[in-house]
Parts: structure tokens; C-alpha cells; sequence
């Protein structure tokens, strides 16, 4: 398992390539399922967002990211996952938060893959401040998937 939080752009392809090489036995997983998020220049009713802030506490942040990865592993037959998560100044179509999990099939990997998302939209501890044409303000809550259990 790899939870990284860090300041500065990731090449989320080339890390999921890099891990797997290093970290997965050859031949072991019949599907690897990554969810990339991007950051939109649009959010609740607000156009033309020029840049995020994220903000988090040390430490904190990366142990519930163990403990979702932990609990997805024993839920789900997942071989491993990974997360990397930006802080920081983040700007539009950069990439935020790398999800990717590894499995014997590709369901047990869709399921994990979305659980471990859900919780970090709903429950990591992430603040968002946003700088919009009219100035900078606090994002309340995240986008809610509907398909969430």
C-alpha cells in the first residue's frame, strides 16, 4: 500500500506504471481500476475558479488514508491500492488525488476503488478554499456521488 499527501504536481499514469513494476508480483492481478481527479474551473454555481488551496493536518490525513485503504483491502479481495493526494495550490485540469487499486478481478477492484474515493470526498480530513472571480471562499461540502453506499 502507498499513501502519499504532497505539495506539487504527479504524473498519475507513470506513478501507477512504477508501482505496479515495484510493488505487484507479475501475473497476480486481472484488473487495476485508477480514478484520477482533476480540478474543474467550476464549482456550486461558480465559474472561472482560477486556483484551490488545500489544506490538511500532518499526520492525520495520512492515517485515515491507511485506514480507508486497510478497511477497502479487507472488505473487498484486493490485492493493494494506493493513494497520492495533493495540498497546496492546485490549478485547473491538474491532477488532485490518485486513487488505484489492484485485484484478481476487475469488480472487487471497481468497489474498492469507489469506496476509498467516497470516504476521502466525504470524510478525510481535506479543506478546500477556492479563488473565484468575486474572491476566495470556503468550500462547504463536496460533490455527493449518488451510487455511494
Amino acid at each position: 500500500m502507498k499513501i502519499q499527501v504532497q505539495e506539487g504536481l504527479f504524473d498519475p499514469w507513470a506513478e501507477v506504471a512504477a508501482y505496479q513494476r515495484d510493488h505487484l508480483p507479475v501475473g497476480k492481478h486481472g484488473g487495476t481500476v485508477v480514478f484520477v481527479g482533476t480540478m474543474r474551473d467550476f464549482n456550486d454555481g461558480y465559474e472561472g475558479i482560477r486556483a484551490m488551496f488545500l489544506e490538511h493536518y500532518p499526520g492525520m490525513t495520512e492515517r485515515h488514508l491507511e485506514k480507508v485503504c486497510e478497511d477497502a483491502m479487507a472488505r473487498w479481495d484486493v490485492l493493494d491500492c494506493m493513494v497520492i493526494h495533493r495540498v497546496g495550490e492546485i490549478r485547473p485540469d491538474e491532477p488532485i488525488v490518485l486513487v488505484a487499486v489492484w485485484s484478481e478481478h476487475r469488480a472487487m477492484a471497481f468497489d474498492a476503488c469507489r469506496f476509498i474515493i467516497n470516504d476521502l470526498k466525504s470524510r478525510a480530513p481535506f479543506w478546500k478554499r477556492e479563488a473565484t472571480p468575486e474572491g476566495e471562499r470556503w468550500v462547504e461540502h463536496n460533490t455527493q456521488d449518488p451510487n455511494a453506499a
